[in-house]
């Protein structure tokens, strides 16, 4: 739940498939089992790989060029720098009078592409940000404006009671336009947004009617409608910051033990015991990556349940003055808040805070084990909280204090933690969203029960096994629907452009989700992955790193290298992680000698992963393309490749987000629990490790997670438009779909480039290194 609401400005309804559960998802964090490699909890990134020196300035090596060889060999170190303006200006000075020079002219034709969309992007955020300007001006004169396309926050609006952003002059309103607004401003035009004295009247109505909500038990509606906005528009401001977090951790508190048409709240604490939680606190003592700092754990798990003691204090006030308003749930009607008692509870864990702060640096695992009983014996004397809520509570949050990645799995969770951890699965076999607020199927998955029956992508899923889905969560339906292989599900389907729904039923199966995409899908649903016919480079995207996706990559470089393949993208965008050994194959596959990767555990002989010649595909041109969701696999993959021990691609995007870090699995919890936890560091070829963007920051340095050769952001507004244009791309519909009712949406490669500057660029790259190849042929042969 806190990764998706932390996405302040989510770039596309959620697309999740019929397995994935939000609280699983959290727990796995997306990784594997034995040596793990999880994605991460925030964005961010780290540069492992140290950067190609700049070549000399172009003006003064033009002098010192005389043939096109070198000339193409300077330039092109140049693009592949992302100096393509400086690469401009070496061919303009050394070349311009040599038309016949063809490879200087083919680069100096890069140049000007890569010029043009530079250009284009120039003239969009410009735009952008004069229409964001013109709807700030008509609110502030009391004209309406839609924001329809502002929010993007369809991955939330499933939220019950979040108001309307629509409602006339409301403050919240003003700070969506300032907040989109302030991504295409400069420096300047922040500064003069943020002093207008309309903007400050919105901040100071914006915190009165959080508070209002607060007041009511509405954290989540505080956070979406209000202080998500204000950390948008002042990122820098810790006190924005500081409530959004704890709005942010009172709306899960609340969640968490609220009935829901899933499970109950109590359901969801099956199996919570001190006992499990102890045994987990002995297995990091003695193998954590580092020397943990108990005062921290036990700082953040009391003050945890003091928020806790807060949030039912509040909701036993609302529920006092409105019976009709939940407290906890039914499933625990036998819990009778005691108002006093939650009263008194909060000065004793302040006091036990306080008490915490003067801990010496060092102390051990049995003062912190001393403070956790303590803090359940002040329940028992006060509040009496359910005891499983308390203990689930603290745990979470003490392990937090430890890195993103440690979780202890309670029993009930632990079926859907193994789903996610194996990227397999028993259901039907299809991807859902929710679309104008009905269950929707997104695309369906080849070979799948789903496929080979009559539903179809665009279908509403009205009822699972008899329940409406009209007030279902997506991980609830994800629940619903899936099952051990074999069982049935009865779905109430209501196909488009039908006016009555049908019945079917389908019988689950093991469902495989493939880890290996094209750039588009054909009629046939087989993935296209040449995007240059001409040029004959391929394009590949991993979206995980499983058991099978080395297997399947191999299979899809085959079929490339014998369509004639001369150059190949490989995208790990948004790619947050997987298998260990996975990425080691991975990245074998394009090595064929040299180290890989280095594991450093706290204790014992760190692990050497190295390549072999066996099985290495040819080494022809290859870019990776990166951004800040991609993460642990990835960056072992990407650093290894850019790595200048090997300097086998080129890396083009955003830096990653810098998990240096490998995780572990182990079942000592006992009673069915298992325990994730970060074992080792991970470090690349030459040694340097993958840090974290925190770590960075903390020793004043930008050097975090894998940084690109070729640095291309994208803004929000780009984001989305690929993200539409992929998951278009990428729709699996059944066999004689009906264009006529919901036409197929396939986009051109084309246009497909035009939306993504990222993939235009790694394009770009590829380009000017076949050129070099050809060069470099050229004077072979000369000789």
């Amino acid at each position: 739940m806190r990764k998706l609401l932390n996405r302040v400005f989510p770039v596309a309804a959620i697309t999740v498939f019929v397995w994935i559960s939000i609280y699983a998802a959290r727990l796995a964090s997306g990784g594997a089992i034995s040596l793990e490699i999880s994605p991460p909890a925030e964005t961010g990134g780290t540069a492992g790989v140290k950067a190609e020196p700049n070549i000399t300035r172009p003006g003064e090596l033009s002098a010192k060029l005389t043939g096109e060889q070198e000339i193409v060999e300077a330039a092109c170190k140049l693009i592949e720098q992302g100096r393509f303006d400086a690469a401009g200006e070496l061919i303009e000075t050394s070349a311009g009078s040599k038309p016949q020079w063809k490879l200087v002219a083919e680069l100096k034709s890069i140049v000007q592409q890569w010029q043009k969309l530079n250009k284009g992007r120039h003239v969009q955020r410009e735009e952008a940000y004069k229409e964001q300007i013109e709807k700030f001006e008509r609110l502030k004169a009391g004209k309406p404006v839609d924001l329809t396309h502002d929010r993007m926050d369809d991955d939330v609006n499933d939220s019950n009671g979040v108001k309307d952003f629509n409602e006339p002059n409301a403050p919240a309103k003003i700070l969506v336009v300032v907040a989109r607004a302030n991504e295409f401003a400069d420096e300047n035009q922040k500064k003069m947004l943020l002093s207008d004295p309309c903007v400050v009247g919105a901040i100071e109505k914006t915190k009165a009617e959080a508070a209002a909500l607060e007041a009511k038990g509405k954290w989540l509606d505080a956070y979406v409608m209000d202080y998500s906005w204000l950390t948008a528009i002042d990122p820098n401001n810790k006190e924005y910051s500081d409530h959004a977090e704890q709005l942010i951790d009172k709306a899960e508190i609340a969640a968490s033990f609220q009935d829901s048409p899933c499970e109950t709240g109590k359901q969801r604490f099956d199996g919570v015991k001190r006992r499990i939680f102890v045994r987990a606190v002995d297995a990091l003592n003695f193998n954590y990556i580092s020397k943990i700092d108990y005062r921290e754990m036990a700082s953040k798990g009391v003050r945890r349940c003091r928020l806790l003691g807060e949030v039912i204090g509040v909701m036993a006030s609302v529920h006092a003055a409105d019976a009709n308003a939940p407290l906890l749930g039914e499933s625990f009607k036998e819990f009778k808040a005691d108002v006093n008692g939650i009263e008194q509870l909060r000065p004793a864990l302040l006091e036990l805070e306080q008490e915490i702060k003067g801990w010496p640096e060092g102390t051990g695992k049995d003062r912190f084990l001393a403070v956790f009983d303590k803090l359940l014996e002040l329940n028992l004397a006060t509040a009496r909280l359910p005891e499983e809520l308390v203990i689930a509570q603290f745990a979470e949050s003490s392990f937090s204090a430890l890195d993103p990645y440690t979780v202890l799995v309670w029993p009930t969770y632990v079926p859907d933690f193994e789903k996610m951890m194996t990227n397999e699965f028993s259901g039907i076999g299809i991807e859902i969203s929710r679309q104008k607020g009905q269950l929707t199927v997104g695309s369906l998955l080849p070979d799948t029960p789903a496929y080979n029956s009559g539903l179809d992508a665009g279908d509403v899923i009205e009822s699972v096994d008899g329940q409406s889905t009209k007030d279902m969560s997506l991980q609830c339906a994800v629940k619903h629907i899936t099952g051990p292989a074999g069982t049935k599900v009865k779905l109430m389907i209501r196909h488009e452009g039908d006016q009555q729904a049908v019945e079917m039923t389908l019988t689950r199966a093991k469902i495989t989700v493939p880890t290996i995409r094209g750039w588009q899908r054909d009629d046939q649903g087989k993935w296209q992955y040449m995007v240059d016919d001409k040029n004959k480079i391929g394009y590949v995207r991993l979206t995980s790193f499983s058991e099978k996706t080395a297997a399947d990559l191999e299979d899809s470089l085959n079929a490339l290298e014998a369509a004639g393949m001369k150059g190949l993208i490989v995208d790990l965008r948004f790619n947050a992680g997987g298998y260990f050994d996975s990425a080691v194959d991975v990245a074998d596959e394009f090595l064929d000698d040299g180290l890989i990767v280095i594991t450093r555990p706290r204790f014992g002989i760190p692990t050497y992963s190295a390549a072999h010649s066996k099985g290495t595909h040819p080494n022809y041109p290859l870019v990776v393309l990166i951004n800040t969701g991609s993460a642990s696999a990835s960056e072992i993959v990407a650093g290894a490749l850019a790595d200048t021990s090997h300097r086998r691609a080129t890396l083009v995007g955003e830096r990653t987000h810098g998990k240096g870090v490998v995780q572990g699995i182990t079942q000592y919890p006992g009673e069915g629990s298992q325990l994730k936890y970060t074992m080792a560091y991970y470090h690349l070829p030459l040694g340097q490790r993958v840090k974290s963007k925190e770590e960075a920051k903390k020793e004043g340095t930008s050097d975090w997670g894998i940084g690109p050769n070729v640095t291309i952001e994208l803004r929000s507004d780009e984001l989305r438009k690929m993200i539409d244009i992929q998951r278009d791309n990428e729709v699996l519909v059944k066999a004689g779909h009906k264009n006529g009712v919901s036409p197929v949406k396939r986009h051109t490669i084309e246009k497909t480039i035009e939306v993504d500057p990222q993939l235009d660029t790694a394009i770009l790259v590829i380009k000017t290194k076949l050129i070099r190849e050809q060069a470099k042929a050229l004077a072979k042969k000369a000789a």
